[in-house]
């Protein structure tokens, strides 16, 4: 038996969130079966489990799009028990059973062996979030931007993408803008890395379909008017990543910064990723993060926790990244 959170819908269409304990053989189809040590919350899984966005694709759900962990049994030939392995996407926590459970089964071709500079706790610092920053940093690179280009912006910094982005462009050598509606943060950005700090609703009162050229590159994750904002804001030939919708599906721009300034849009998708591109990132991400700072933007909550810790992130109580303790007594240090 295994301790799990458990999603399921109510026979008048609502659901109920509950903690449980389920069979190994419960558990769905795949040729892995994963000892989960630790996962996360993602803004996905806060609204999975609040019901507040329709997240869920299958009932009963076990919600949590990543987890790391101990191959417990396996029938893939590139992975043996042992292993230490990671997970991100793949429609984990939405169609297929996820990580907020001390177990889970899933296809092979899913896994990514853990870089042996990180722990399993690392990796769910890092996270989705900090995959996801990675992508985006790695698609600013590989588009053409260099430090020598100019500065960049990233938008909602105080947030788990936003944070490790800051600090992976920091540590790049990037001059960095993080935009945040929380003041209070000032400190722990600039110790991430930011050069500048600018209020939220100062970059969402730009408007124009062109504004002043600020930044050479961006990573967005907030979408909506503040997506818009940026992508006016960008300097010629610059380029924006787009990996979030916080702050809403629409985009309400103009084609004027495209075909005016050349500015690249480029969508950044961690759920169907290709795994050759997971690989790299991975591996970067365990070249390039400063893990004393990254645990410095981490909370650490036990399983019992996540359905209120979900409500707080979704009502933005929560900064940086949460991590959920499952069974991993070797890693908490």
């Amino acid at each position: 038996m295994f301790k799990a959170v458990l999603i399921e819908k109510t026979d008048a269409g609502g659901q109920v969130v509950r903690q449980c304990s389920l069979a190994e053989d419960q558990l769905p189809p795949g040729d892995v079966t994963v000892r989960v040590e630790w996962s996360t919350l993602n803004y996905k899984d806060a609204l999975a489990l609040t019901g507040r966005g329709p997240i869920l694709r299958a009932w009963p759900m076990i919600p949590g799009v990543d987890f790391a962990g101990t191959v417990e049994h396996s029938s893939h030939p590139g992975l043996v028990a042992g292993q230490s392995v990671v997970l991100n996407g793949w429609g984990v926590g939405e169609r297929h059973w996820g990580g907020l459970a001390e177990r889970a089964r899933v296809p092979g071709e899913w896994l990514i062996p853990l870089p042996a500079a990180l722990s399993t706790r690392q990796a769910m610092a890092l996270g989705t979030a900090g995959y996801t920053a990675m992508l985006c940093v790695r698609a600013l690179v590989k588009q053409g931007v260099t430090p020598k280009s100019g500065p960049v912006v990233v938008t909602g910094a105080s947030g788990g993408v936003g944070s490790v982005a800051v600090m992976l462009l920091s540590r790049l050598g990037y001059q960095v803008t993080a935009v945040t509606g929380h003041p209070e943060e000032e400190p722990t950005l600039r110790d991430l890395g930011a050069s500048d700090i600018l209020p939220r609703q100062a970059l969402l009162q730009l408007t124009r379909p062109l504004e002043k050229a600020r930044w050479a590159g961006a990573v967005d994750v907030a979408g909506g008017a503040m997506l818009a904002a940026v992508c006016a804001s960008i300097q010629l030939q610059g380029v924006v990543t787009a990996c979030g919708l916080a702050g809403g599906m629409e985009f309400p721009a103009t084609v004027a910064p495209f075909i005016l300034r050349g500015v690249t849009l480029v969508g950044i998708d961690s759920v169907q990723c290709p795994r050759e591109e997971r690989l790299a990132a991975w591996q970067q991400l365990s070249e390039l993060i400063d893990l004393e700072k990254l645990d410095g933007i981490v909370k650490e909550i036990p399983l019992s926790d996540v359905q209120k810790a979900a409500s707080d992130l979704l009502d933005g109580h929560i900064r940086g990244r949460v991590v959920v303790r499952l069974d991993a007594p070797t890693d908490a240090g």
